[in-house]
């Protein structure tokens, strides 16, 4: 059997397209507000507690991996010429004047300091209950061991901040998460409505919130480990040079290669 032309609409015969899906339009604008904008003109409170606690980590974060950087090059720039110049100075006037002269931040030439120091006190309070409660070796000892410390000490300055930020800001980031999601369930439960349009503009901040988190937690963390390998690096030079500090300073030689090494003035006195 034939059709009948005359049952086909004018708008078939035309070849006009069909009207539009109805939502169509709304989803895309709905996808339209998943984005940083909207989050921001969208905060509670609770949002802007999470949101300002994620931007201060991010900025603490940034200036402890800037200063720690400043520093350790600096240390590790001047440690060689430090040590090398108080072994080959023939002078203790000499000695004892550069490492006087070298910046408040250089740990080697306070703790060389430290150790003469404790030397001259000790030769001057000779035969007082002091030297006679600690011999020359456990004063100087004693010393070493405190500048180390200290000097360790400032060379870990803003590690905790860097490890406390890796460890917490994704969870700070995920409690925004969840806010979101909930904002989502609540407007879903007040629209009786699970479309794009009623969810995207909460779920949208609580991906970005996510996002925010691990963009402040993953720079830390791989500069927490950095500093940290980089520091036990220094930490073993300290060692070494404080042991070489005390064979001078407390016997008069230094072994090296396996030979003792007369102490140069600036040791003896």
């Amino acid at each position: 059997m034939q059709q009948d032309a005359s049952s086909t609409s004018p708008a078939d015969q035309s070849g006009a397209m069909p009207p539009p899906i109805p939502g169509g339009g709304s989803n895309a604008q709905a996808m339209s507000q998943m984005g940083f904008d909207h989050l921001i003109h969208n905060f509670d409170l609770v949002g802007w507690v999470v949101f300002i606690t994620l931007v201060t980590m991010s900025v603490l974060s940034i200036y402890f991996i800037i200063a720690n950087f400043i520093r350790n090059t600096m240390v590790r720039s001047r440690m060689d010429r430090v040590i090398h110049t108080f072994w080959e100075t023939p002078s203790a006037q000499e000695a004892i004047r550069f490492l006087e002269e070298q910046p408040k931040s250089e740990p080697f030439s306070k703790i060389a300091l430290e150790a003469a120091t404790a030397a001259q006190h000790h030769t001057r309070h000779e035969g007082s209950r002091l030297v006679e409660a600690l011999n020359r070796s456990e004063f100087i000892d004693r010393a070493l061991r405190q500048g180390v410390a200290r000097e360790s000490m400032r060379l870990e300055g803003g590690l905790t901040v860097l490890a406390t930020v890796g460890s917490t800001a994704p969870f700070v980031g995920l409690l925004g998460t969840v806010w979101g999601i909930y904002h989502a369930l609540i407007k879903i439960a007040s629209t009786g409505s699970a479309s794009m349009e009623a969810v995207a503009g909460p779920v949208g901040e609580a991906l970005i919130m996510t996002a925010v988190g691990l963009f402040v937690a993953i720079p830390a963390v791989l500069a927490y480990n950095f500093y940290v390998r980089s520091n036990r690096l220094i930490y073993a030079r300290f060692d070494e040079f404080a042991h070489d500090l005390h064979d001078f300073f407390a016997i008069g030689s230094r072994v090296e290669g396996g030979q003792a090494v007369p102490a140069p003035a600036a040791a003896r006195k």
